[in-house]
């Protein structure tokens, strides 16, 4: 019969303690003894080195053996009862007599392994815990705590006041599992450890998982001689067995270690679990050698139970109270993005859009248009930002409280940008959302440097845990404060209607387009008709004329008087045509100019067109009048255009025998630069003004030159430059003509 050790030999570090096998370290603490046995037969297959000072049996005499070698068939036959259970009360330990010896055994299934574990009572009895006593005092805590962190604090007292460990702490995880202590009950000579942070590598990411599926752990004495375990099997045979769920369990001489370095001499931690994560501990230290019976461990860990019940609802109730003061300062927001028809033109400066959620700079991106709000990186900062996370933003959101880790070129604006929160408002992220935070350098203060130290021994440098726990303050930089979750949901309903209020807008710009475009049309096609009527009737008159009158000359015997007097008409009704078709082209080049914007002094405009009417203002005996003009961005032809066509025609309907007044006047208005042209012509009346302005539209026929052009080509100029042209007239007392251009 082969019998050998199956301790875990292999050489454990610093360096390689976060890959340690601690579920099967072949070995256990030796406050009891274990034996594992087949599962069909009951033959014992491993046993403890140290049975024999509990049974008086050696480990050589026991494996390959019947447990009925230690206890009687009628005790073998209610463990196959308890086994064969749908499921074990784990509440009520399987008591073994050995020897008139009575011993806690908590029964598991290890593979194909039932574990026994043999404690004696470690006070030499089984007292049942009084739960209706710690169920009463846990509903007075609940209503007596205010918050978590009070909780907290009592659950700590009460847990020590059970188990009588001298110090007790709530300890909690944050998401990268380095830990602080929230709550502490302790002896009064003890220093405090309370608000004291422990790094992420002191419980390695295996002893984690071991706290998720083994809910209590405890060390009885740091300075425990591990006791092997030993089975039958060939050298070549795998032999581990499994202690994840067991009790006794040998514990990692590294983490022995960073007890002893503590001070430490005696442990008992429970696992606080919520959402099957690892939320907390309570860990309880003591220190010199402490054991404590099966119910008061129970007890303890109901402490646990109940805490975990009140985690998620606690923590509900605190986001719940914070979104509802958010809800508070939202609501406004929410008023104006409901009834405004241009919120984020409007408003996008409102302080609350980035106070709601404690931001110091907000940005909305819209059609490639940036509008900042508070404390917001420059453009050749945030426009790299705003590439990199519409590339790297999953699902169109990101959000970090730790930018520079991820984003390098976070560095140079850690005054506002150290954290975000980004929310995409379109499929390609061409509009967008972004709340920003600035660093918010923080002390924190570590249960001694977590920096593994280096000690020296005779085999040359090893890597141990830390030897002080002293308080070693750390100066955490390029953090901005977290996000919470109240913050990150409000954020993104904010987004939703931000990206509700933008495709809103693009609706909305898009209507006016059309609408802009169908006005244009409507002139087009209004034009085409004056165009085809034209065709239809002023063009076609003259032609019958000249039909008329060659056909008298070339087809009639008539006099030589007749003769010239058709040639005139002819000549007359061709001028007709030809002048109908340069106001036609002449229109048409205004429709269709290529010219581009200048600023230009409309002074050097307009005396360089009242120089090319001297000659009709001389003979007009008109008095013309100007104020200073401005420089204006316009197109430099249709601007001479503008103002010769309204000096020509008022000179052209000026009064017979009446000096013409003409008062060119200039003022700037909130919106538009107007220019009034004023004469003491003929004027009209008020109800034509809707038709002068269309093409070929003339109130005096009888004057064979004026075709009706002149000022349907201001009013196609105006249209040129974004402006209006109006009229306003008085019969026989003259006329006023505006032309209005955006500032």
């Amino acid at each position: 019969m082969n019998i050998r050790s199956i301790v875990n030999k292999d050489n454990i570090n610093l360096l390689n303690c976060e890959s340690e096998p601690i579920h099967i370290p072949g070995c256990i603490q030796e406050h009891g003894f274990l034996l594992g046995l087949a599962a069909d037969s009951l033959l014992i297959r491993y046993s403890s080195e140290n049975v024999l000072a509990y049974t008086g049996f050696t480990h050589q005499q026991l494996l390959d053996k019947p447990l009925q070698q230690l206890c009687s068939a009628e005790q073998e036959d209610l463990l196959r009862e308890f086994l064969t259970a749908a499921s074990f009360d784990q509440s009520q330990p399987f008591v073994f007599t050995i020897n008139n010896v009575k011993y806690n055994t908590k029964p598991h299934i290890s593979n194909s392994t039932v574990i026994l574990e043999f404690e004696p009572f470690p006070d030499g009895s089984l007292d049942l815990p009084n739960l209706y006593k710690q169920t009463q005092q846990f509903v007075s805590y609940l209503n007596d705590a205010q918050d978590l962190r009070q909780l907290c604090q009592s659950i700590a007292q009460e847990t020590r006041a059970i188990t009588g460990y001298d110090r007790v702490m709530i300890y909690r995880f944050d998401k990268n599992y380095n830990g602080e202590v929230i709550a502490e009950a302790k002896k009064d000579d003890l220093l405090p450890l309370l608000g004291h942070n422990y790094p992420h590598t002191d419980i390695p990411a295996q002893a984690r998982a071991l706290y998720l599926t083994n809910m209590l752990r405890m060390i009885v004495d740091v300075d425990y001689t591990p006791v092997p375990l030993y089975t039958i099997a060939d050298e070549k045979e795998e032999q581990h067995l499994d202690l994840s769920l067991s009790i006794l369990r040998s514990v990692s001489p590294i983490h022995i270690e960073y007890l002893k370095n503590m001070g430490v001499k005696a442990t008992l931690t429970i696992s606080l679990l919520q959402d099957n994560k690892l939320w907390g501990l309570i860990s309880c230290h003591h220190y010199s050698q402490k054991n404590i019976p099966h119910y008061t461990r129970l007890s303890a860990l109901l402490q646990g139970y109940f805490f975990m019940s009140q985690i998620k609802v606690r923590q509900a109730a605190d986001e719940y109270n914070y979104a509802q003061h958010i809800e508070n300062y939202i609501a406004p927001l929410l008023e104006l993005m409901s009834t405004g028809d241009n919120f984020i033109g409007q408003h996008y400066h409102n302080p609350l859009l980035k106070d709601c959620i404690r931001a110091s700079g907000f940005v909305i991106v819209q059609n490639d248009t940036i509008l900042r709000n508070g404390n917001v990186p420059p453009d050749e900062q945030l426009l790299p930002l705003l590439e990199w996370l519409k590339e790297h933003a999953n699902g169109g959101q990101f959000s970090t409280d730790h930018l520079i880790a991820v984003y390098p070129p976070a560095e140079a604006m850690n005054d506002t940008a150290a954290g975000l929160i980004y929310h995409a408002l379109d499929s390609g992220g061409k509009n967008c959302a972004l709340w920003l935070r600035p660093e918010m350098e923080k002390s924190i203060n570590w249960a001694g440097n977590p920096s593994k130290a280096v000690v020296m021994d005779s085999a040359g440098a090893r890597l141990s845990p830390r030897k002080s726990f002293e308080l070693w303050k750390e100066v955490v930089k390029y953090y901005s404060e977290e996000w919470a979750a109240p913050e990150l949901t409000t954020a993104a309903r904010l987004a939703s209607n931000l990206q509700k209020q933008a495709h809103l807008a693009d609706i909305r710009r898009e209507e006016k387009r059309y609408k802009e475009l169908a006005a244009k049309l409507e002139a087009a096609n209004a034009e085409l008709e004056n165009f085809n009527w034209i065709s239809a009737h002023d063009l076609k008159e003259p032609l019958r004329k000249i039909q008329l009158f060659a056909s008298r000359t070339f087809y009639s015997e008539v006099s030589l008087e007749v003769y010239k007097d058709s040639l005139v008409k002819i000549q007359h009704a061709a001028s007709k045509i030809q002048l109908l078709l340069d106001s036609m082209l002449s229109f048409a080049t205004m429709s269709k100019s290529n010219e581009e914007f200048e600023k230009i002094n409309l002074n050097n405009t307009l005396t360089q067109v009242l120089g090319k009417y001297r000659k009709e203002i001389n003979a007009k005996e008109a008095v013309i009048t100007t104020d200073a003009l401005p420089q204006l961005s316009v197109l430099p032809y249709q601007a001479e255009q503008l103002f010769s066509n309204l000096i020509s025609n008022s000179l052209k309907f000026s009064k017979e025998n009446v000096p013409l007044k003409l008062n060119i006047r200039y003022h700037r208005g909130p919106q538009h630069h107007i220019i009034s042209f004023t004469d003491n012509g003929i004027g009209f009346h008020n109800r034509y003004v809707d038709i002068i302005f269309k093409i070929f539209q003339s109130l005096n026929k009888e004057n064979q030159s004026n075709v009706g052009i002149g000022l349907a080509i201001c009013k196609k100029i105006m249209d040129n430059h974004n402006g209006m042209i109006t009229a306003e007239g008085q019969e026989g007392h003259g006329a006023v003509f505006s032309v209005s251009f955006p500032l």
